[in-house]
């Protein structure tokens, strides 16, 4: 019987994770009380644009952590390091560099927190990389980030102690090496997740292709509890898109969609729902959990094909850029306290 839906190393990415989104937050915090604290325009301007890049950020690391599947929260040394840091940043006694040389910190530790996820994907499974991807937008934004803000740091610190502006062509210095940082692979990753929040079709195709990786990782393994940690994966994903767009999705589509068609989806899905169900009771090495695979590997590849072609173009059609992307947020609402659910409902036949 499959009872391992998750393993240390899978909880500890959640963590980190969760870690970064609070940093995320902290971050955003930071820059909208500076922008209150600077009166030079052209810092004013950055800082929004920075700003503005931060808080798309947070909502693709949202994303990131609801495709990932786990929900977890940050360690308890990283909530009370944000509070210190918050603290500390409403000082009045500091001055705006001396603020700004502790954001520059934080910046730092995000880049190395996104870099190391990354990394730690790659190792622990397909299915992690396939789902933590939109955070190389992340990564690529806050290193080049980082340079603009030693570009502040200059600004700021030669104002604080001559009271006079640097020159003026350090703010050409500042482009120059964001451009060098960022480069041709950078600036493809973050043109190609322009917003925090993609529509409802980009969100469940990301599902799709990580429940495709995860099938093809148990189908290609031997190690019966690598086999075991991806099905838990799996079947955790596969439960919670399939509940979250039948609370959220095929009620919207319904009307446009035709009766017939929707049905179709919940009947095929509720199917579904019963072959995981009887793997969950088998031993993966056994010949009825690979026939059982074999089974949902073909019942999510038709339903995917449905849903990827016809009721993804009848939502083009007929719903606005803002449903679909309302749809989406709604979409990932669900997951989370669906996700969050199943892990203590899990804990608890642990124990």
């Amino acid at each position: 019987m499959v009872t391992t839906l998750t393993d240390a190393k899978r909880s500890a990415i959640a963590e980190k994770l969760a870690s970064m989104k609070v940093v995320q937050e902290l971050l955003i915090a930071n820059e909208q009380q500076f922008l209150q604290q600077t009166n030079n325009q052209e810092l004013s301007d950055r800082l929004r644009k920075m700003l503005e890049d931060d808080q798309k950020n947070l909502g693709i690391i949202d994303t990131v952590m609801t495709q990932y599947g786990i929900q977890s929260q940050p360690k308890e040394h990283v909530q009370r390091f944000i509070e210190q840091a918050r603290n500390m940043m409403g000082k009045s006694e500091l001055s705006l560099y001396e603020k700004m040389t502790q954001h520059e910190l934080l910046k730092h530790s995000q880049v190395m927190a996104g870099l190391i996820v990354h990394k730690a994907g790659q190792v622990v499974g397909a299915d992690i990389e396939a789902a933590i991807a939109p955070l190389n937008t992340v990564n690529f934004e806050n290193r080049a980030h980082q340079e603009q803000l030693k570009g502040f740091l200059e600004y700021l610190g030669t104002m604080e102690l001559t009271g006079q502006e640097p020159d003026r062509g350090f703010w050409g210095r500042i482009q120059d090496a964001m451009a060098a940082v960022t480069g041709v692979v950078g600036s493809a990753v973050t043109q190609a997740s322009d917003k925090s929040d993609m529509n409802i079709q980009d969100i469940i195709r990301m599902d799709h292709q990580k429940a495709k990786t995860l099938m093809s990782e148990i189908e290609n393994s031997s190690d019966s509890q690598k086999c075991q940690e991806y099905f838990g994966q799996l079947y955790m994903d596969l439960m919670a898109h399939s509940e979250a767009e039948e609370q959220v999705v095929y009620p919207n589509v319904r009307s446009f969609y035709g009766d017939d068609n929707t049905q179709e989806l919940y009947d095929e899905q509720a199917q579904l729902k019963q072959v995981l169900e009887q793997m969950r009771q088998s031993d993966p090495t056994s010949s009825d959990f690979k026939s059982n695979l074999q089974r949902v590997k073909e019942m999510v590849n038709d339903h995917t094909t449905q849903e990827e072609t016809t009721m993804f173009a009848a939502i083009r059609n007929n719903c606005s850029t803002d449903q679909q992307e309302q749809m989406a947020t709604q979409f990932k609402e669900a997951k989370k306290q669906l996700q969050t659910q199943m892990q203590n409902r899990m804990s608890q036949m642990a124990r």
